[in-house]
């Protein structure tokens, strides 16, 4: 299923033995634009600590109780390596993090996790954790919160802001972003597939994508106030003259 990022911000999350905290942010892949550790809020229990929920121990979101079910207990996830709140997550921190759980690398197939699309398939008991691979030369996870207000150009002007993500609950990637247009455009809201991004200026914290004044100017528009289904992926991909992903 399609959900906002906006939207599951804020769920209760069910640990095994109890109530975690609250979903804070997310941290997104920016190479394969996949959700890659959901950020949790625990109040006062761990304090000053960055504490990461791998979407390999996440279940589906439950709209209706706002509630994130975790596959972990609250000792498993207080004995992982800690992080400090502000710092980047390292791919040395990566390792410690998965040889605590257990789980295989996620990194070094052809799929987002691994060699499947899945994030459940590595939470199988007893699998090799695999190679560990280079060491990033920068970190490669980004915060969610971060990336929403990003100024999004077409290949010709700027044209508005990054203001959502759009991900499959399933596989934990992110298909869309929710772009909300400048007011020469009205100010509507666009849905953009994350193919169509051409790439990110980190440090002027800037997105450019495959569009024309143009065609943003008869882009279909997305009410962010309606779930996204098939029937609308499929009239934004007729738009773009390019198969569904």
């Amino acid at each position: 299923m399609l959900r906002s990022l906006k939207e599951i911000k804020g769920y209760v999350l069910d640990a095994t033995d109890g109530d975690l905290g609250r979903c804070q942010d997310f941290l997104l892949d920016d190479r394969s634009w996949t959700v890659r550790y959901m950020v949790a809020d625990t109040g006062k229990w761990l304090p000053g600590r960055r504490v990461l929920v791998s979407p390999i121990a996440l279940g589906e979101p439950d709209r209706e109780r706002r509630r994130l079910p975790v596959r972990l207990s609250k000792e498993q996830i207080g004995a992982a390596p800690e992080l400090d709140e502000h710092a980047p997550v390292t791919r040395q921190y990566e390792i410690w993090y998965h040889k605590h759980y257990g789980w295989p690398f996620y990194w070094g197939g052809t799929g987002a996790w691994a060699m499947g699309a899945h994030p459940g398939l590595l939470a199988a008991p007893r699998q090799e954790l695999g190679e560990e691979g280079p060491d990033l030369e920068r970190p490669h996870v980004h915060a969610a919160s971060e990336v929403i207000g990003y100024a999004v150009g077409a290949t010709d002007e700027e044209f508005g802001r990054i203001e959502d993500f759009i991900v499959d609950d399933e596989t934990w990637s992110v298909r869309h972003a929710v772009v909300a247009t400048s007011r020469w455009l009205g100010g509507k809201s666009l849905l953009l597939p994350m193919s169509a991004l051409l790439d990110v200026a980190w440090d002027d914290r800037t997105v450019r994508v495959r569009l024309s004044r143009a065609m943003i100017e008869d882009y279909p528009e997305y009410d962010p106030g309606a779930p996204v289904n098939r029937e609308l992926e499929e009239r934004v991909y007729d738009y773009m003259g390019r198969p569904a992903d």
